[in-house]
């Protein structure tokens, strides 16, 4: 990365070891970038381009002693092709309503947010965030971030926090209607998004981290051809059959 201000007063640190989110009686370790209000948009997708993300106002990348498990990848959009499952899920919620908000607090928002957690990542620690936590995670940003709401006649069905970058978009976080019957609500939000970078004519969409150990992450790794972002440089995600 180049030293011109402000990136020459970006410093980075590591944190504590803490329990790992994703693979279990593992230890995790992330650096942290700093300080936050100097990670402008340009700074931030650069440091996205280098496999970091955020949480609210934090923009870290797993910095593990011993596991190099978490794998940044992103869509490259002009090359992506649906396959036949993912064809059917765009068809299936073509007619969703969108809506952008402000990166306000909604009561609804949250109501959804809580069951999309109870029901997908019960015990994950998630499922009991408070309104303040809530909003520290998807409400708190220095850069360009933006919520979109997906709805059906009305009926909130899906929300998504997407960040715009100088090269395409950062997807957040997704949560949606975990009790809708016969949806696919995550892959249809995916490739919303893909789309939306094909009408912006940006060509990356970045999807965070895939972790081969872990099941919830499967889905990402669908999306293809997909890329990796391992030893400095973004080439192909090779998964086994």
């Amino acid at each position: 990365m180049q030293q011109d201000y402000p990136y020459a007063l970006i410093q980075f640190y590591a944190t504590a070891p803490y329990a790992c989110s994703y693979l279990p009686d593992r230890v995790a370790r992330s650096q942290v970038a700093t300080p936050g209000h100097l990670i402008d948009p340009q700074v931030y997708s650069d440091l996205v381009r280098r496999g970091f993300r955020r949480s609210g106002l934090f923009t870290y990348r797993p910095h593990c002693d011993h596991c190099q498990s978490c794998v940044p990848v992103r869509i490259a959009v002009n090359r992506f092709t649906p396959d036949r499952s993912q064809r059917r899920a765009w068809s299936r919620h073509a007619g969703l309503e969108t809506n952008e908000c402000g990166l306000e607090f909604s009561e609804e928002h949250y109501r959804l947010y809580q069951r999309y957690q109870a029901s997908r990542h019960a015990g994950g620690g998630m499922d009991l965030d408070n309104r303040e936590q809530y909003t520290h995670f998807l409400l708190q940003s220095h850069v360009d971030t933006r919520i979109i709401e997906f709805r059906d006649e009305g009926k909130l069905c899906m929300v998504s926090v997407i960040d715009r970058l100088t090269d395409g978009l950062s997807s957040v976080y997704t949560f949606y209607d975990p009790d809708a019957e016969r949806c696919a609500f995550g892959t249809y939000g995916i490739l919303w998004q893909i789309e939306v970078c094909r009408r912006l004519r940006l060509p990356y969409l970045y999807l965070g981290y895939w972790i081969a150990e872990s099941r919830k992450m499967a889905y990402k790794a669908r999306f293809r051809p997909i890329e990796a972002y391992r030893r400095g440089e973004w080439g192909p995600l090779e998964v086994e059959a």
